[in-house]
């Protein structure tokens, strides 16, 4: 039996019998239809509670068990401190304001504390940033500089669309890289939705992907997102929005913009690159290694073949046209890291080539 149930039945029988004496009530001005009154209303009360009870009960108790679900513990703190604060300030007030004439004596006090109370609340989430930081600091000098930051554990992560739509950042939130809350600004989603609505074929597939990368990302259960209708007056451009927004929050844009990347990095925002990620994870090769990689086509060069690592990146042969198809052991010569990513230059050994017999691909035909 669930609660609803229960709440149900209570309520039902509670609005029959408040029906009952209502009609007995109104049978007053007909004396004959007592119990036609009574019986009728009781049982319209008794309908009524059991089909409007999950409406004022259960199902307002689950939305806010919801809300609060998708609030970090770093929102809640600051709120109850701001609501501490302005309602003390209030009860100082509220002597000196209960001595002015009536009715304003009985009336401000009471108003004070809803004024109060709410500003306290709105001032101190909106610098929840600037406070748990402040908490951090002294929690850390507390503790000899070794204690964790509350803040980064609690940051706040502004996504963009491009790294939605690029569908890596369920895989590293899923490994635990990104701790915090995962915040979507409603404009963001509403440009993501209208990419998904794109006359264009590959804008639409795109969009829609990005749409399963949010289903995705909610469904992880060490992983909070939420999304809020937050929004800058002014501005037009989502990179601009992101911007503006990561400096008044405080928080980082999570990205695979290049150019927005550069825009926030100049105005101060703190950018968290997806691509900067899959560079320095990537493999470390130094030259004079020995490296065995199939070499996969063509270079642009005379005589150049380019292959690739396991972990994409792209390995050019010198020497490695007359090669192509084949797995062969090389020599790294040079590395070279660019803004698109890390190249390396390799070539194979002449003796190498001489002992290895041209032959297909494995696995090949």
């Amino acid at each position: 039996m669930s609660t609803e149930f229960f709440l149900r039945i209570i309520f039902m029988f509670l609005f029959g019998i408040a029906g009952g004496f209502w009609g007995h009530d109104l049978a007053r001005f007909n004396p004959g239809e007592v119990v036609r009154y009574t019986l009728g209303l009781a049982m319209v009360g008794a309908l009524v509670g059991l089909i409007l009870t999950p409406y004022f009960t259960t199902r307002p108790a689950r939305a806010l068990r919801r809300l609060l679900g998708r609030v970090s513990a770093e929102t809640l703190f600051a709120s109850l401190a701001g609501l501490v604060v302005g309602v003390l300030i209030a009860t100082l007030l509220a002597f000196p304001l209960s001595n002015l004439p009536e009715p304003f004596g009985s009336v401000l006090p009471f108003v004070g504390v809803i004024i109060f109370g709410y500003f306290g609340v709105s001032l101190f989430v909106m610098r929840q940033g600037d406070i748990m930081s402040l908490f951090g600091s002294l929690s850390g000098r507390g503790e000899g500089g070794s204690g964790t930051s509350w803040t980064n554990l609690n940051r706040t992560i502004l996504l963009d669309t491009s790294v939605i739509i690029d569908g890596r950042v369920a895989d590293i939130a899923r490994t635990g890289f990104l701790p915090g809350t995962l915040l979507i600004p409603r404009f963001v989603l509403n440009e993501l939705q209208n990419i998904a609505d794109s006359p264009d074929g590959l804008r639409r597939q795109r969009g829609r992907r990005g749409m399963e990368v949010l289903t995705e990302l909610q469904k992880l259960p060490n992983v909070l997102v939420r999304v809020s209708d937050i929004d800058v007056e002014g501005m037009r451009e989502v990179d601009d929005k992101l911007v503006v927004l990561g400096k008044q929050l405080k928080s980082p844009v999570l990205t695979n913009d290049y150019n927005l990347n550069r825009v926030a990095e100049l105005q101060g925002v703190a950018v968290l690159n997806i691509n900067e990620l899959a560079n320095a994870v990537k493999s470390v090769v130094l030259p004079g290694e020995v490296l065995k990689i199939n070499v996969f086509q063509e270079g642009k060069e005379v005589g150049q073949g380019v292959g690739y690592m396991d972990d994409g990146t792209m390995v050019v042969v010198e020497n490695g046209k007359d090669y192509i198809g084949e797995y062969m052991d090389i020599h790294v010569t040079k590395v070279l890291q660019t803004a698109a990513g890390r190249m390396i230059f390799a070539r194979v050994e002449e003796a190498n080539g001489k002992l290895r017999k041209k032959g297909p691909w494995p696995g090949g035909k």
